[in-house]
């Protein structure tokens, strides 16, 4: 239930981009229905031949079979001599299919057409070979040979047509080789001209239908290999979309169907808001305004991305993000201590380009929350608890592009760092707390600067 719902928006949210990309299933393509981009091309025969390695070994194992089934009936009508002859060409026969159902295995299989085409041509030449003796011997004992006592050979030519689907190219060499052979043997061992011109028309018909067989599931195996390579666009780009709604693991979480709920013992909670955001609002145009508040969060953004710090959401004018949360670290006070330096250290920058004068307050308390995702609508993974109440009360005590801190924080995450005096406040809500405020000099501290 949470899934599809997530899937239904990410999919409403994305009908635009679908509805374009249905236009590219009408990708270029050659005569022969080959697909003109080389990449494409390649990914889809490769592809193609991985998904048919199943049916090539049954094939081999069926053919096997039925020519072992050949072998032990031919004593009871065959001289030994024309028994071993027959044994002569069984044996490399069996052994073609034996390789050939052995190279599947082999990890470069499905991008060596040659192995299908050298193997099959081998076959079907050995039982033409098969069929002639087969031939002599019914002469020599009188009997009219019927088109069902032959090996049917025809299997040969379907199996070829539906292993090289797709490769219009390769199935047409196959045949053009197969049917120069077969012309030859029937020239050779044709006593009257009737049965030759008859053997002729029914292999033009036979191979007529192969080459219509071969190009319909050919064109097809195309047709489906677009549109399932447009699904799995889009599928990536729903997942993309939900990826960037919740983090990745609760993600995954909640495509497994679970219910996600979870307790932190202990995280850090940054609060980060602007300065006089309510008389700056009135100052400047509603356009200017979310122009300067993208960029804000664009920075911090990029200053969470470098130190580790996951993105919770944006209130208003706030930054709230958390630190040991989803995105597990060694110190959680000590990332988000870095990270509130890092999007103070990025303001200038910010000024500079929006020729606002931009100033923030950074507020950081440590402690035990809980996280989840609740509703079935515009779902969000969210934290609850004290600690976020907290944080948000020291924001409002720190300086402008300052950081204020509370002391289990300062415990954690002072270092090298020099704060000033701790000073007691009391929060609503909370009561009587020291206060970390950090100190805006730090000697041989390096300021990380980043481009916006």
């Amino acid at each position: 239930m949470l899934i599809s719902s997530i899937h239904g928006r990410a999919a409403r949210a994305e009908g635009p981009t679908m509805q374009q990309d249905d236009n590219s299933l009408d990708i270029a393509r050659s005569s022969s229905g080959r697909f003109l981009d080389p990449a494409l091309e390649a990914r889809f025969v490769t592809g193609e031949r991985q998904a048919r390695v199943v049916h090539m070994r049954l094939f081999a194992g069926f053919l096997a079979a039925m020519l072992i089934g050949y072998a032990l009936v031919n004593p009871l009508y065959f001289s030994r001599a024309e028994e071993v002859r027959f044994s002569v060409l069984l044996l490399p026969t069996l052994a073609i299919l034996a390789g050939f159902a052995g190279a599947t295995f082999w990890r470069g299989y499905a991008t060596k057409p040659i192995i299908d085409f050298s193997c099959l041509l081998g076959v079907a030449f050995l039982i033409m070979a098969e069929n002639a003796l087969l031939y002599e011997e019914m002469q020599r004992e009188h009997v009219q040979l019927h088109a069902s006592i032959a090996i049917n050979g025809l299997i040969v030519m379907a199996f070829a047509a539906i292993a090289f689907a797709g490769q219009t190219r390769w199935f047409a060499a196959w045949l053009a080789s197969h049917a120069a052979v077969y012309f030859t043997v029937v020239a050779l061992t044709a006593t009257d001209l009737v049965p030759a011109i008859y053997a002729l028309l029914a292999y033009a018909t036979s191979a007529a239908v192969m080459v219509l067989l071969n190009w319909s599931v050919g064109q097809a195996h195309r047709q489906s290999f677009l549109l399932s390579d447009a699904l799995s666009a889009e599928k990536a780009k729903t997942e993309q979309l939900l990826f960037n709604v919740l983090p990745p693991a609760v993600a995954e979480r909640l495509k497994a169907g679970q219910v996600v709920a979870d307790a932190y013992p202990d995280v850090s909670v940054v609060f980060i808001d602007i300065c006089g955001f309510s008389d700056l609002s009135r100052r400047i145009s509603p356009g200017h305004l979310v122009d300067l508040l993208n960029a804000f969060f664009l920075l911090a953004d990029k200053c969470a991305a470098e130190t580790g710090v996951e993105k919770v959401k944006t209130i208003g004018d706030a930054y709230l993000a958390i630190s040991g949360g989803n995105s597990p670290a060694h110190n959680s006070a000590d990332a988000a201590i870095r990270f509130g330096e890092a999007v103070i250290a990025g303001l200038p920058a910010l000024r500079a380009a929006t020729g606002i004068d931009l100033h923030i307050r950074c507020g950081i308390h440590t402690g035990p929350v809980v996280g989840g995702v609740i509703g079935e609508t515009r779902m969000a993974y969210d934290y609850w608890g004290e600690t976020m109440n907290i944080a948000s009360r020291i924001e409002g005590t720190a300086h402008p592009d300052g950081i204020a801190v509370s002391e289990t924080t300062w415990l954690r995450g002072r270092g090298d760092r020099q704060f000033e005096l701790p000073e007691k406040i009391t929060l609503k809500g909370v009561g009587e707390v020291p206060v970390f405020r950090l100190a805006k000099e730090q000697p041989g501290a390096e300021i990380i600067r980043l481009a916006i």
